[in-house]
């Protein structure tokens, strides 16, 4: 799912020369999910820069903390990183104040409950709770995903911006399973339901077994800020029970960020 990173070191916006940034910004990008720990020759390769400068940038990153180099040599992000992460709104602080709603939908229902924001394209999960027998699903923390093919996504796309809406599914839509919906035509009607309704149905989008409804949560303006959803198995799926729970915490959260229905 996760591609290779762009490669900021070698190219830049109108063609000019990457500047001292870019090229830091590039030694960073080069660590996702799927290359958590790299050496040193992989960073440079990934990153698209000469060993010697992908030297020279993991020592300032490590000395400031942003990498840590454990005793075989091998770089992680560093626990800096996490700090400053956790001053995004939309990352701990959101979380914080979702965690007791999620819970309680996780303890009512005992599947997957998820808590995510759009970056870009996708969708990104900043939360995530999960049972034993809960349907297996590829969620982490941290995880990204088109907006087309999730609950969360669904949602978040069918409230966002009608431009970029509009751009989005004139665009490609990758595909994961038979279901997967690719056709822009299709896309569409399924964001003017969520719109109508207020929640969205994701079935078998990107694993043919499961089933994901979601809801979205606002802030104090109105605006929608991120989506909560929940998983289960898609032959066991009761969707009109499922409904009422997760509209019920969206509109906790939403209410614990400030947000009075009046103002929608």
């Amino acid at each position: 799912m996760t591609a290779l990173p762009r490669v900021l070191g070698s190219t830049h916006a109108g063609g000019a020369a990457p500047t001292a940034t870019d090229r830091l910004l590039s030694v960073l990008a080069a660590f996702d999910h799927e290359h958590p720990a790299l050496c040193l020759t992989d960073i440079s390769r990934r990153a698209g820069l000469s060993l010697t400068t992908a030297h020279r940038l993991v020592g300032a990153l490590t000395e400031w903390g942003a990498l840590e180099r454990d005793e075989s040599g091998v770089y992680h992000v560093g626990l800096r990183l996490w700090e400053i992460a956790a001053l995004a709104p939309r990352g701990l602080a959101l979380r914080q104040i979702a965690l007791p709603y999620l819970e309680d939908l996780y303890e009512a229902t005992h599947e997957n409950v998820q808590l995510a924001v759009r970056d870009g394209s996708d969708v990104v999960y900043i939360e995530w709770l999960s049972g034993r027998s809960a349907v297996g699903v590829h969620i982490r923390v941290g995880a990204r995903w088109p907006l087309h093919a999730t609950g969360v996504g669904l949602a978040l796309l069918a409230h966002g911006d009608p431009e970029f809406r509009e751009e989005y599914c004139a665009g490609e839509l990758a595909s994961f399973t038979p279901y997967t919906i690719t056709d822009p035509a299709r896309l569409r009607r399924e964001l003017a339901e969520v719109r109508r309704t207020g929640v969205a149905v994701s079935d078998r989008q990107i694993t043919e077994d499961a089933l994901s409804v979601a809801a979205p949560v606002r802030t104090a303006g109105g605006s929608v800020a991120a989506a909560v959803s929940i998983v289960v198995p898609h032959a066991d799926a009761q969707v009109p029970v499922l409904v009422p729970a997760v509209r019920v915490a969206a509109r906790g959260i939403s209410r614990a960020l400030g947000w009075l229905p009046e103002r929608v």
